[in-house]
């Protein structure tokens, strides 16, 4: 049974998970259009400044931005997406290694955190 202090904690990060993950879907909904082509039915809007060479340079450059910015993006939505999902599970805050709890300080500095310091440090080590 999770304690009061425990409670209270997850409530916060589920609310500052549900407030960037509003966050993150208005700016992708800003960079991305519809794209029924792609898996996620999205992709980055290619921007329009004019014919100039330069002009269609900075079009290139500021599409390869946003193309790699929404995929960092989606990438950050899906681990929130995941803590949400483990958090509705009831098996927020446990680390999918090992089973131990994590530590409520690693939880406030990453929210999404899914495994607890000692295994990310091993899973790390051993890459």
């Amino acid at each position: 049974m999770k304690n009061a202090t425990d409670v209270e904690l997850i409530s916060t990060i589920k609310k500052e998970l549900l407030a960037r993950k509003q966050q993150i879907l208005d700016t992708l909904s800003d960079i991305a259009r519809s794209d029924p082509h792609e898996a996620d039915n999205r992709t980055s809007k290619f921007p329009e400044y004019g014919n100039k060479p330069d002009e269609n340079a900075q079009e290139i450059s500021d599409y390869t931005a946003n193309s790699a910015s929404e995929k960092v993006l989606e990438k950050t939505l899906s681990d929130i997406d995941g803590a949400l999902q483990r958090i509705e599970n009831g098996t927020y805050g446990i680390c999918k290694y090992c089973g131990q709890p994590i530590s409520p300080k690693r939880l406030q500095a990453r929210p999404v955190a899914s495994a607890c310091i000692k295994c990310k440090t091993e899973l790390q080590e051993n890459e």
